[in-house]
């Protein structure tokens, strides 16, 4: 398995409509291939952050759901209240546990 992680930093005051998209997002990536599971979480100190950590069997099955048709249909409304550059690091998951 492959885990990406994302922290976004949203124009202050943005943050519901970033949110709102997102969760239709993950609506449709839970339906592709390859799709483990997402975590999104608001940084204390920095709340128009999102760390967000994607977590996908392989990171060919991630690049063919960013160029589907469902997740363009959410780039636009994510990406148009973000005010700095997305930053992401790739993991390959050696251990996975969850209660």
């Amino acid at each position: 398995m492959m885990t990406i992680v994302t922290i976004v930093t949203i124009d202050p005051g943005k943050e519901p409509r970033w949110d709102a998209a997102f969760r239709d997002r993950v609506a449709a990536a839970k339906q592709q291939p390859g799709w483990v599971a997402v975590q999104v979480a608001i940084p204390a100190d920095a709340p128009n952050r999102r760390v967000v950590i994607g977590t996908w069997e392989n990171r060919a099955d991630w690049e063919k759901w960013h160029a589907s048709d469902a997740f363009q249909r959410t780039r636009n409304d994510m990406e148009g209240v973000e005010i700095a550059p997305r930053q992401e690091w790739w993991h390959e998951v050696i251990l996975a546990e969850h209660r």
